[in-house]
């Protein structure tokens, strides 16, 4: 064997050698914090789905070092915080807190310094972890952005004495655009990453009320990625139980009991457009809403608007009494159910206010808008 060939040959056994000892039964996690001072403890977090859970921790070395070695049964997040636990640090602990995602097999090494007050922090050997700081990053812009905006919303309102709704007025649409452009910008993310699991996360930071039809396109293209994360998972199932009823499908028919006792359906309004009002005499949103829709069902009812108003009241005395004192004058039905509702059940309804804007072919083309959006829409439909 040629000397140049045998050194080739010597250098693929020595990678195939490192890779075969790798331990793809758990995941390490190397850290450095500089300048620690009085921090001792670090904690590692799993962050599955809604829970926090601490699964390990550790001391920190007199240099600031420490590690974890600890077995994922899936890909996830997981959360890095630095002090706290009766250790003098409590204070330090509730800014000391960083993302990242790993999984069997990964060899991640964490660097950050306590005294950075900007927290910022390296990752290698985990390419998810770089995109979770990515979304962070988004994240954290539009928070500091909003945070201002309403602490000095507060500091003009306390000056005045009391809450003012011209102030509201001024500062309410900056906020608002604050939201939409955090939810484009993340809706951005989520499409130029749906091979990573930061992405996932970036989705579910999202109002599913106002993001419905992009949550749902996005279910439909991992739904075989991440089989094994449970939180993924859920989120694909709770989004393939919203779709027959979600933006650009046919609305389900129904019949339900009229407050006066007779059987109404919405094969009733064939040919129409109609809003199906999901509300209770209970819910206070509800209520709060009821004077808009009433303005709107005046606007827009002789151009062609009707409203069936499903209740979820079981007491049909509440309902009937909401129904006079917020002068609702179009039709109105329920199962005096609740939640369980057959009708309730068949649109997938988990709260309430939710509506549900049908056009003539029987079309779902709104959602779940409610104030200025819902004038907004009607205007346009209506024009």
């Amino acid at each position: 064997m040629k000397l140049k060939n045998l050194a080739v040959y010597s250098l693929l056994c020595l990678t195939a050698f490192v890779y075969s000892c790798k331990d793809n039964s758990q995941f390490t996690i190397n850290g450095t914090i500089k300048n620690p001072g009085s921090l001792k403890l670090v904690y590692l977090i799993e962050a599955d789905s809604s829970q926090l859970k601490v699964v390990d921790s550790t001391t920190l070395s007199e240099d600031g070092k420490f590690q974890f070695k600890h077995v994922a049964p899936y890909a996830n997040l997981y959360k890095l915080r630095i002090g706290g636990a009766g250790g003098g640090d409590q204070s330090a602990a509730a800014n000391n807190v960083y993302d990242l995602i790993a999984k069997n097999g990964d060899d991640i090494d964490f660097e950050t310094d306590s005294k950075d007050a900007s927290h910022v922090y390296t990752i290698k050997g985990s390419d998810d972890s770089d995109k979770i700081k990515e979304f962070n990053k988004i994240s954290n812009f539009y928070g500091e952005k909003n945070s201002k905006l309403v602490a000095e919303y507060q500091e003009k309102s306390q000056a005045l004495g009391k809450q003012s709704d011209s102030l509201l007025k001024v500062y309410m649409p900056t906020f608002q655009k604050n939201v939409a452009d955090y939810g484009a910008a993340v809706l951005k993310f989520v499409n130029d990453n749906k091979s990573s699991l930061a992405a996932f996360y970036g989705a579910t930071s999202l109002d599913v009320y106002k993001f419905e039809p992009q949550l749902v396109a996005y279910a439909d293209d991992i739904k075989d990625n991440f089989k094994d994360n449970p939180a993924v998972q859920s989120f694909v199932k709770q989004m393939n139980k919203i779709k027959p009823v979600s933006i650009g499908h046919k609305a389900p028919d129904f019949t339900t009991t009229s407050i006066d006792g007779k059987q109404v359906s919405l094969a009733d309004y064939k040919g129409k457009y109609v809003m199906i009002d999901f509300w209770a005499s209970w819910c206070a949103p509800c209520r709060q809403e009821n004077p808009n829709v009433v303005k709107q069902y005046a606007a827009f009812h002789s151009k062609g608007f009707n409203i069936l108003g499903v209740s979820l009241d079981n007491d049909k005395a509440a309902w009937q009494k909401a129904i006079s004192d917020d002068k609702l004058e179009w039709a109105h039905a329920s199962d005096l159910n609740s939640f369980e509702g057959p009708t309730e059940r068949l649109y997938n309804i988990e709260a309430i206010p939710s509506n549900f804007i049908i056009d003539p072919a029987g079309n779902i083309v709104a959602k779940n808008i409610t104030g200025a959006d819902l004038e907004a829409f009607l205007t346009k439909t209506f024009k």
